[in-house]
């Protein structure tokens, strides 16, 4: 799987999750009766997306992103795509958190609402990085793509070589003025 798009599916898992933890939350608080939960939770996610606003700011790599790509081996073919397995393997824990804190919301709506942070900070702080990443490949004509691991090691990527875009030559800002003499 190539890692902008595997990018880009951590943000719309982590944006799924919080959504689904704060209709659980606002669910299991109706269900006991609970009005003061969702107003404390209102407010806790507020805080949280102004948290992933603000580490997602700007349009450039995170540092360990930079890291990743720069650790990233190289290699002359592609490896195997296997996405789905990619995405489980990877992103398990967040399921698992989830899956966990969703079933207890029913009974403790707190859980929920408080564990939906996380996922609201993951999807704002990472929207970026898949444009960032992007770029990066289109500039030194290179593929990205998520390594084959277990999934309780670090990620690790593979480097394979792609197609270069040289945009301002495309646009003609380095096209030579033909007839004039300087």
């Amino acid at each position: 799987m190539r890692f902008a798009e595997f990018l880009r599916t951590t943000v719309l898992i982590s944006a799924a999750a919080a959504t689904l933890l704060g209709v659980l939350t606002v669910a299991g608080a109706n269900g006991i009766g609970n009005d003061l939960v969702v107003p404390i939770a209102a407010g806790w996610w507020v805080l949280t997306a102004l948290v992933g606003l603000w580490l997602g700011r700007r349009a450039t790599t995170s540092p360990p992103i930079a890291a990743l790509l720069a650790s990233a081996r190289t290699q002359m073919s592609l490896p195997e795509l296997h996405p789905a397995r990619t995405v489980l393997n990877r992103l398990w824990s967040l399921i698992v958190l989830a899956i966990g804190a969703g079933a207890v919301g029913f009974v403790f709506p707190q859980v929920p609402a408080i564990v939906a942070g996380g996922p609201i900070i993951a999807a704002l702080a990472w929207r970026r990085q898949a444009s960032a990443v992007t770029a990066i490949e289109e500039r030194d004509g290179a593929r990205f793509y998520v390594d084959h691991t277990s999934p309780l090691e670090p990620i690790k990527l593979v480097r394979t070589p792609g197609f270069r875009t040289n945009l301002m030559e495309m646009n003609g800002a380095r096209r030579q003025r033909v007839g004039r003499h300087a």
